[in-house]
C-alpha cells in the first residue's frame, strides 16, 4: 500500500509522534491507522524505558483548583531540560496529572512510599477475609496478593487508571509523554488540599 504524506500527517496529528515514526508505523502496519497507533505506543513505551535512568533536575510545579474552590492540588513534575519544561505539551501533561490527583485522591506516588504498617494491615485484612470465606490455605497468598494489587491501583498514583483514559494507568500516560517529548519525566510529589481538612 502507498503511504501518502496526508496519511502521515493525520497519524501525527492523532498521536503527536514524529513524522518519520508515523511513516514507519504506517508502513509496518500496511496503512492501518489503529494498528499504527498501537505500534507507536509499543515503540514509545520501549523508548521511554530507555530514558528512565536519566537525570531530571528541571520541571514545573503545576496546580489545579477544582470548580467551587474547595479542592486544590500542587504537583511537582521533573524533566531533563528547561526547554521541555516550558513547552505547552509538558505543562498540559502536568495539569492533567494535577487534575487526576484531585479526582482520584491517591495517597502516594509509588507503592514503595506507602508505610509498611499500612500495607501489613491491608494484607492481614485480606488474609482474614479469605479465611472467613473458607478459601483453602494453599491459595491464600495468591488471593491476598491479588487484593493488594487492587488496593495499590486504588491508592497509588502511578497505578491508578488515568481519569481521561481508563485504558491507561497514570504511569503509562507518563511513559507515553516521555516517548513523545524524548526526555525522562518523573512525577516527584504532590499535595492535595480540601477546604476544612
Amino acid at each position: 500500500m502507498q503511504i501518502t504524506a496526508k496519511m502521515v500527517k493525520e497519524l501525527r496529528e492523532r498521536t503527536g509522534a514524529g513524522m518519520m515514526d508515523c511513516k514507519k508505523a504506517l508502513t509496518a502496519t500496511e496503512g492501518n491507522f489503529d494498528k499504527a497507533i498501537e505500534h507507536l505506543r509499543q515503540q514509545g513505551i520501549a523508548r521511554a524505558a530507555s530514558k528512565e535512568g536519566r537525570r531530571t533536575a528541571e520541571g514545573v510545579i503545576a496546580t489545579y483548583v477544582h470548580t467551587g474552590d474547595k479542592l486544590g492540588v500542587m504537583v511537582e513534575i521533573n524533566c531533563e531540560t528547561d526547554f521541555v519544561a516550558r513547552t505547552d505539551k509538558f505543562k498540559d501533561f502536568a495539569r492533567d496529572v494535577a487534575m487526576h490527583i484531585a479526582a482520584s485522591s491517591p495517597l502516594c506516588v509509588r507503592r514503595e512510599e506507602l508505610p509498611e504498617d499500612t500495607v501489613s494491615k491491608e494484607r492481614e485484612i485480606y488474609r482474614q477475609q479469605a479465611l472467613n470465606e473458607g478459601k483453602p490455605e494453599k491459595v491464600l497468598d495468591k488471593i491476598v496478593s491479588g487484593k493488594l494489587d487492587k488496593y495499590f491501583s486504588d491508592v497509588v498514583l502511578l497505578e491508578q487508571p488515568f481519569v481521561k483514559d481508563n485504558d491507561l494507568t497514570v504511569e503509562e500516560f507518563a511513559k507515553n509523554m516521555v516517548a513523545s517529548l524524548g526526555e525522562n519525566i518523573i512525577i516527584r510529589r504532590f499535595s492535595r488540599f480540601r477546604l476544612g481538612e
